[in-house]
């Protein structure tokens, strides 16, 4: 019951994420790094955000076997249909929000803290579940493993490079820098804290939703 319980937290955080991802890309100051590349490629090519969300995250996917080899497990291809559905639940938040199109800085900065608020609660919610990860943070992992670095300055280095490879990008397919903003460099910083400050003042839900776990 509680792998079930589990399950479904995780697809409700995914959806959240999803939510929060399509917030911030349509505040206009740019997205939060690991979609940062699927956003400057979806404003130069015919495919949409939720879709090079998906390319992306197969491509992360790739990676992490070429790093792990003989430790690339069949559970990592779980990601492959995890991937392809916080895709669509991208596309899926993004037509829902359609209306929302801020045209003062003012505004366009709300929505993009809104935004790192829900992401960072969806976060929250796929770390309460524990049973799988994103492509983006498995592909941190696998590093980490490997060549034994510690995470959380791992990951701030993959993000780091996410945004700079995606600044890149946009010059490359469009000649000036679109896409990557302060928005990007604000979730960069935002998002990890507020997850973990949801992590501490709702830690006493763990008892509750996983009650089984405690009492054994």
């Amino acid at each position: 019951m509680n792998k079930v319980k589990r399950y479904l937290i995780f697809f409700i955080g995914l959806f959240v994420n999803s939510l929060g991802v399509s917030l911030i890309t349509k505040a206009n100051l740019g997205t939060s790094p690991i979609s940062s590349i699927p956003y400057v490629l979806s404003l130069n090519f015919s495919f949409t955000l939720g879709n090079f969300t998906i390319f992306f995250s197969i491509f992360l996917i790739f990676l992490q076997l070429c790093i792990l080899r003989k430790n690339f497990k069949l559970e990592h291809l779980l990601q492959i249909p995890i991937s392809i559905l916080f895709g669509y639940f991208i596309d899926f938040t993004m037509v829902l929000l359609k209306s929302v199109n801020p045209e003062t800085y003012v505004m366009k900065f709300v929505y993009l803290l809104i935004g790192c608020l829900i992401l960072g609660f969806g976060v929250y919610l796929e770390v309460l579940a524990n049973v799988a990860m994103l492509p983006g943070e498995s592909f941190v992992r696998a590093i980490v493993n490997t060549w034994n670095r510690e995470f959380g300055s791992t990951k701030v280095m993959f993000d780091v490079s996410m945004a700079v490879i995606a600044a890149v990008l946009s010059f490359v397919f469009a000649y000036h820098l679109d896409g990557v903003r302060e928005g990007t460099i604000i979730a960069a910083l935002l998002v990890g804290f507020i997850a973990r400050f949801f992590g501490k003042k709702l830690e006493f839900v763990k008892p509750i939703l996983f009650a089984e776990e405690y009492t054994m």
